[in-house]
């Protein structure tokens, strides 16, 4: 039995076939609708969310399964107390596969040792973001035909985003990707991820504060917004929150070829005008979120479709 905590859990190989599965999944849907018949998915959300649970459910629901689950602490037994080792092992008695988010880092990983059924982590405070760092990977090569031979640049809260975490460590296994890091020095990138992962790995990296100075380079921006909930201090959060605001004059910037991504939920960082335009593929992104969570479902359980 495998479980998802960190995109490294899975070899390039493994990671680039769910994404053909996922590609197979948006054009051959009827294909997979009773995949998962009878098989039943537990959603063990600690902290709210709306794209990560709701993609989870909408994945199983697309392969024929049901789900259950909870969206908060507070409606869960560990409002009384109750261990995430206790939870996991009452979850696996009712359900095959569990999609855990958790506000603690390493929570899930502590659950996947104590379940006998696969744990998905869904994210894990600070830390990973593994199934959103697979719906970007498979936004990349679905966009541009590769992720490899790839400049991105990564823009905003680089100290407490998980979701950027999680990327940086799976898009150094893939050759020739650059990166402009973008944010301003409270925010930089932590330590142990620029010299553990891009440094050990020889990947070319350019650290910056102003946008405008990397946007003409790009294939990809991938924004995120400044995270209030992993804040200290909210005279901090409110200096902060709008030091990055993506609009319809900086695109002028980039080149007609690079596309906006962006984890949502946005706040101010990308201006609603340029939702209209042809690169921004935030709400495309949304969407391959829910085919790859069905990929990784179906690899979790160990379902394999056949070709009609």
């Amino acid at each position: 039995m495998r479980h998802l905590i960190s995109p490294l859990d899975f070899s390039v190989e493994e990671i680039n076939a769910l994404m053909d599965t996922a590609n197979d999944i948006e054009k051959n849907p009827q294909k997979y609708a009773e995949a998962c018949k009878g098989k039943k998915l537990a959603t063990c959300f600690y902290e709210s969310s709306t794209r990560t649970r709701l993609s989870h459910e909408a994945a199983m629901l697309n392969l024929g399964g049901s789900v259950l689950g909870f969206s908060s602490a507070d409606s869960s037994s560990a409002s009384k107390g109750e261990s995430v080792a206790d939870t996991i092992r009452t979850i696996s008695c009712y359900a095959d596969i569990c999609a855990m988010r958790h506000p603690k880092e390493g929570a899930p990983l502590v659950a996947s040792k104590y379940s006998s059924i696969p744990v998905i982590n869904a994210g894990d405070g600070g830390h990973q973001h593994p199934t959103q760092t697979l719906t970007d990977l498979l936004t990349i090569r679905t966009l541009k035909g590769e992720i490899s031979n790839t400049t991105i640049g990564i823009c905003g809260d680089l100290k407490f985003g998980r979701t950027v975490h999680s990327l940086i460590n799976a898009l150094v296994r893939y050759p020739n990707v650059t990166f402009y890091l973008i944010s301003p020095d409270e925010l930089r990138l932590p330590d142990y991820i620029r010299e553990d992962v891009l440094e050990k790995n020889n990947i070319q990296y350019k650290e910056m504060v102003r946008m405008e100075d990397a946007l003409d380079k790009l294939d990809f921006l991938y924004m995120t917004r400044v995270q209030k909930e992993r804040f200290f201090n909210e005279d901090d959060y409110v200096r902060m929150k709008d030091f990055y605001i993506l609009d319809t004059d900086k695109m002028k910037l980039a080149p007609k070829s690079m596309y906006v991504l962006h984890p949502l939920p946005r706040v101010n960082e990308i201006s609603v005008e340029i939702d209209k335009d042809e690169r921004a593929a935030y709400f495309k992104q949304a969407q391959y979120g829910v085919y790859i969570r069905m990929a990784l479902i179906l690899k979790l359980l160990e379902i394999k479709v056949e070709e009609e």
